[in-house]
Formats: structure tokens, C-alpha cells, sequence
């Protein structure tokens, strides 16, 4: 082995102030893509929120300005101006520029706070091209100014404060040179998260403002994580009033709302100081264990469970279950900045007891409900074990038919997973376009016939009689629900391929359904996308191009006008096309369009395939009406 000698001291480099965050970004708000631009606001609200958790600020207002500039303001106390006793130099400025720097560990500043890291709105100071920070406080403004995370002049009073306001506005402009153009705030996004904070924050006004759009939209919610069950449940039918409880243990405040419905899943949000862990912790954890533990108990002691009868699992006691624990920890400890996990040990004993007490008492305190969850819980574990031999001998079954592997299935000669694809293609007319237009090398065909089955509204043992479903999950390989485990994955892209119509949306939408339902990790985890063929062909002459969208069409109707007879082809379903044309529009890697199907929002995506392919009737009636005019293609 050749040994060299330029390796030494002058090749270790030491990064200065915040040029870590704009070489690592993804270390601090999570990479730089359109999640990790929406943290940036999380990151600066989050301190006006534990303000607000302090008692200090009951009022917060989120603009995102026309020219895609943001800015946070609150009423809260603002951040201390004077000189810092070490740094030398304005407590403003260090807070702004300094990482691991803020009133939250331990000084006296803060009870309870959701940005313990400190590196929060300082990362987003390196990270913004421009950002700005106002401060009233001691009756003035206070004013600085920074450019890539540098101050350019000292912190300087600009002029009195109004009588008796104090507050902070800090206003920043994305580097655009680390965050992509195309990557542009949505309002949908923020207001969903914005929502969540003010049920989790019971009495604090969030106010978010879009001057793109000219729309606004403000959250107050007196009723706390108990409106917010109620929220989650609007298009569901309860079985009892919410369960609330909240109490503190140890200084780690603990608060509980849960209620059972008609519905086969589950749908339970964690909060940690605010902040939505979404991959859950040890909060979360304290409180499936505390409900199975008292459903059983309470079970046993009423007689529902009889002697000899096998306890009610987790799975069992969730099914149907809405419910939010949110706790406020003085030193909690999270997996990583973006604060997903909640690590804290003791706190799953703290939720355990707090919920086990009041869940129990609730129970003994109504018995007709309590019957009517212990009842559904039963069901559900029949239900349980019949899928549990639904899924066996689906497993059997296909380990008989050649490695687990439809017949139905045209796989590709590729064996790497990473390089495949797999097309799900609505019928077999399309289906025999795409296998002879494909790249057989890398790119798999699985045609479904008809319409699969709507998974919201059946148990999974119903679900694994259909033979199209049993089709999709031997073809994908990564088991479902419980046994899903994304490492049996044959494919990297998933790709939905179906017809431009009414019939093809609705396929598309019963087949999100079903694997946001059971299969999440794969949505998750970014391997599902859907295909864009083109609505329309236009020729003139020996010239032609595909169209794909009603505006593209008339635009080059528009163009082409002089020059003689335009033929225009439209497209209602793939099968129309030949070979040739569905690979050179649609499945060409060099020039197609897919769409990467992502959960921004897992709440909001539960509610809406509630609604959309749910029971209830009204909350989808009023859907359709609201939205009627948006729609571009429908067929009748």
C-alpha cells in the first residue's frame, strides 16, 4: 500500500462561528429540501412559543411576505439586549449568532421550553441570506442586521417602543444558494402545524399571514388536546365523551385526551413541549402501555374477559383509538435537532401512572361506554387473528407460487432494488402497452384488474381476501401492516400508472389509501410516486408533441394556428396509446414526469382519507361542494 506524507496538522480544519451550519445543514434543520425550509419558521416560533410557555406571550403572528421573505412576532418579554458578562458584546447578538446560546439551560429563564439545543435560531440566521431582528423592550426598539449568519453593525436603538409593549420580530430571507428555488413555503403546510401548536398551547393566538396569497388564517383553542380529539373525530362516530386528564409529576407536567370510534385505526399524535415528535418516545410508549394495561384489567375484573382467555394485545386495545399526550419536561431530551423522538425515560413511568389513574376511574365511572371499548377491543382481536390467518396462508400460498411472486407480475431482469421500478397498472389493456413499451431490465409491470377494494372502511382479514391486494403486497415483498419491514422492498420506485379520468383517479385514490393505511414507511421513506401521461397529442403536418394539461393545449393551439389543420388527440386511457408512445411520454427515466408522493402532514393526511373514503357522508359532500370548481378534467 503506497503511503504518503501529506497528510497533517494543516489539513484539519476548523470551522469559525456558523460556517457548520451552512456546510452541514442537514446536522441542524434536517437537509435542505422542502421539509427542512418550513423547520426553518418552526425553529424562530418555537422560542416564541416557550415565551408563551413561560407565561410571558400570548399572541404570535407568521408572515410570509411577497417576496418570500418571513417573519415571527410575538408579545413575549423580547430577548434580552444588554451587554452578555462573558461575550462582551449585546446578549442579542450572541443569542443570533452563537450556537448552543439561549436563556434554556438552566440560568432562570425558562421553566419548560421546546428549543433546549440552542441552536435554533441561530442556525436559521446562517442559513438565511438576509435576516433581521427587531426587539422592544426597556421602552425601545432594538435593531440588528446579519448577512449569512455575520451582524454588520452593532445592536442600536431605532427609536421608542409603544407604551407597555414588549415583544420580538425576527424576519429572514432563505439563502437561496443552499435552498432551492423551486422549494417555496406552502400555506397549507404552516397552517397544519400552526393549528397543532395552538391546541397544544390552550389559550395562545397563532396568527399566520401569506401576502403571496392575500390569505390569512388564526388558531385559539381554549379547549386544549381535548378540542383537538374532538377535531380528529369530526367526520367519525364517537362511542364516549373524550377522556382528558392532565397533572404533573417530578416538575414534568403530563396531560392525556383520548376517545374510541367506529373507525379500524389508529390515530394518536405525541407532543413534547410543543413540539410534534413524530416518530413518538418514551411519552408515547407510556401511554399505549397504560391503556392496554387498564382495558385489561378493567376487562377482568367486569368480566368481559373470561378466565382462561388470552389478555387484549396493544393492537387490539388501538383500534378505533383517537388520541394526544402532550407533556412539558424542563430538560428533555431529544434523538436530534429536529426533535422527532422524545428520549426521556422516566417519562414513560410518569405517563403510565397519570393515564393508568384516570383512564381506570373513567371506566369504573361509566360501564355502559367501558362495555362498548372492551367489546370493540374484542372484535378487533378476532378480527386480529383472522388476518393473522389471512396473512399465513397468503404467505404459504405464495411461497408455493414461484418465490412469492404473482403470476400476473412482469418483473424485471435487474436484481438490485435500488434500480428497479414497478409500475401498478390500472387493467389489462394498459397493462399490455406498458410490458411491451418497458424497459424490462429495470422496470417491472403489475396490472391490477378492476377496482381494489376501499381499505378505509374493512378490517385487514377482509383486506387480505382480495386477490388483487394479496397480488400488490407479494409483488412489493415487504410484508403489511405489523409484519411490514421495508428491507424486503424489490423495488425503488413504486409507481401508480393509471388512466386520465374519473375511473383512473379513483383507482389511483383507493391504492394511496391502502398503503398510506398499511404500508406508511414506503410513502415515508420516499420509493412512491405516480406516473404523468400526457392528456393530449397534438399533430400538424409530420410534426407532433404531447400535451399534458388543458392550458399546455391551448397554448400551442395558440401557436400553431397558422401554420394549417391541428389534429388533436386526447387521451382517455393509457391502452389508447401504443407501446412506443406510453414509453416515450410516460416511462422514458430521460423524459418523463413522475409525482413523489410524501406526507407532509400525517394528521392532515389521516383526516382526509377519513373523509374522502370514510363512512361518513356529509364531511365528503361538503368536500366536493367547496372544491367543485377547481376541478380541470371530468368526464361525463
Amino acid at each position: 500500500m503506497k503511503k504518503t506524507d501529506n497528510y497533517g496538522a494543516q489539513n484539519i480544519q476548523v470551522l469559525e462561528g456558523l460556517e457548520a451550519v451552512r456546510r452541514r445543514p442537514g446536522m441542524y434543520v434536517g437537509g435542505t429540501d422542502l421539509r427542512a425550509l418550513h423547520h426553518l419558521i418552526y425553529e424562530v416560533v418555537d422560542n416564541s412559543i416557550d415565551e408563551a410557555l413561560a407565561g410571558e406571550c400570548d399572541h404570535v403572528t407568521i408572515t410570509i411576505h411577497a417576496d418570500n421573505a418571513v417573519s415571527v412576532q410575538d408579545n413575549g418579554r423580547g430577548i434580552p439586549v444588554d451587554a452578555h458578562p462573558t461575550e462582551k458584546v449585546s446578549a442579542l447578538e450572541v443569542v443570533m449568532t452563537r450556537l448552543h446560546a439561549g436563556g434554556k439551560f438552566g440560568g432562570g429563564g425558562y421553566k419548560v421550553s421546546g428549543g433546549l439545543h440552542g441552536v435554533g435560531v441561530s442556525a436559521v440566521n446562517a442559513l438565511s441570506s438576509v435576516c433581521e431582528a427587531w426587539v422592544q423592550r426597556h421602552g425601545k426598539v432594538w435593531y440588528q442586521k446579519y448577512e449569512k449568519g455575520k451582524p454588520q453593525a452593532p445592536v442600536k436603538a431605532t427609536g421608542p417602543a409603544p407604551k407597555d409593549e414588549n415583544g420580538t420580530r425576527i424576519r429572514f430571507m432563505r439563502d437561496t444558494t443552499i435552498f432551492k428555488d423551486e422549494n417555496v413555503y406552502r400555506f397549507e403546510t404552516l397552517a397544519q402545524r400552526f393549528r397543532e401548536m395552538a391546541f397544544v398551547t390552550r389559550g395562545v393566538t397563532l396568527k399566520l399571514v401569506d401576502e403571496r396569497s392575500a390569505r390569512s388564517t388564526t388558531f385559539l383553542f381554549e379547549g386544549g388536546i381535548k378540542s383537538f380529539v374532538r377535531y380528529l373525530n369530526r367526520s367519525r362516530e364517537a362511542m364516549h365523551p373524550a377522556v382528558y386528564v392532565a397533572k404533573e409529576i417530578d416538575g414534568v407536567g403530563v396531560e392525556v385526551a383520548l376517545q374510541y370510534t367506529d373507525v379500524f385505526t389508529e390515530t394518536a399524535y405525541s407532543f413534547a413541549n410543543t413540539i410534534n415528535t413524530t416518530d413518538g418516545g418514551t411519552h408515547l410508549t407510556g401511554m399505549r402501555t397504560a391503556l392496554t394495561r387498564t382495558v385489561n384489567d378493567h376487562a377482568r375484573k367486569a368480566g368481559l374477559l373470561k378466565e382462561g382467555d388470552p389478555n387484549l394485545t396493544g393492537d387490539d386495545t388501538r383500534e378505533g383509538l383517537t388520541a394526544i399526550v402532550s407533556i412539558k419536561h424542563p430538560d428533555p431530551q431529544f434523538e436530534s435537532q429536529t426533535k422527532v423522538k422524545l428520549m426521556n425515560p422516566e417519562v414513560s413511568t410518569h405517563v403510565q401512572q397519570v393515564l393508568g389513574e384516570a383512564l381506570g376511574e373513567f371506566l369504573e365511572a361509566n360501564p355502559r361506554s367501558a362495555k362498548l371499548i372492551v367489546e370493540k377491543c374484542l372484535t378487533s382481536a378476532r378480527a386480529r387473528d383472522a388476518a393473522r390467518k389471512a396473512r399465513d396462508l397468503v404467505i404459504r400460498k405464495s411461497a408455493l407460487e414461484s418465490m412469492t411472486l404473482p403470476g400476473k407480475l412482469a418483473d424485471c431482469s435487474e436484481r438490485d432494488p435500488a434500480k428497479c421500478e414497478l409500475y401498478i397498472v390500472e387493467g389489462d389493456s394498459a397493462g399490455g402497452s406498458a410490458k411491451q413499451g418497458r424497459d424490462r431490465h429495470f422496470q417491472a409491470i403489475l396490472p391490477l384488474r378492476g377496482k381494489i377494494m376501499n381499505t378505509e372502511r374493512a378490517r385487514l382479514d377482509k383486506i387480505l381476501g382480495s386477490n388483487e391486494v394479496k397480488a400488490l403486497i407479494s409483488a412489493l415483498g415487504t410484508g403489511i401492516g405489523a409484519g411490514f419491514d421495508l428491507t424486503g422492498l424489490r423495488y425503488g420506485r413504486i409507481i401508480i400508472m393509471t388512466d386520465a379520468d374519473v375511473d383512473g383517479s379513483h383507482i389511483r385514490t383507493l391504492l394511496l389509501t391502502f398503503l398510506f393505511r398499511y404500508m406508511q414507511p414506503l410513502v415515508d421513506a420516499g420509493h412512491l410516486f405516480i406516473a404523468q401521461p400526457p392528456l393530449y397529442r397534438l399533430a400538424q403536418g409530420k410534426k407532433a408533441q404531447y400535451v399534458y394539461s388543458d392550458e399546455g393545449k391551448d397554448s400551442l393551439v395558440k401557436d400553431w394556428s397558422s401554420g394549417g389543420k391541428i389534429v388533436v388527440q386526447r387521451y382517455k386511457g393509457l391502452g389508447e396509446m401504443n407501446p412506443e408512445q406510453l414509453w416515450e411520454t410516460t416511462m422514458d427515466p430521460a423524459v418523463r414526469t413522475l409525482l413523489q408522493v410524501s406526507i407532509d402532514d400525517a394528521a392532515a393526511a389521516d383526516r382526509t382519507f377519513d373523509m374522502l373514503m370514510g363512512a361518513a357522508v356529509p364531511p365528503r359532500r361538503r368536500f366536493i361542494q367547496t372544491h367543485a370548481h377547481e376541478v380541470r378534467n371530468l368526464d361525463v
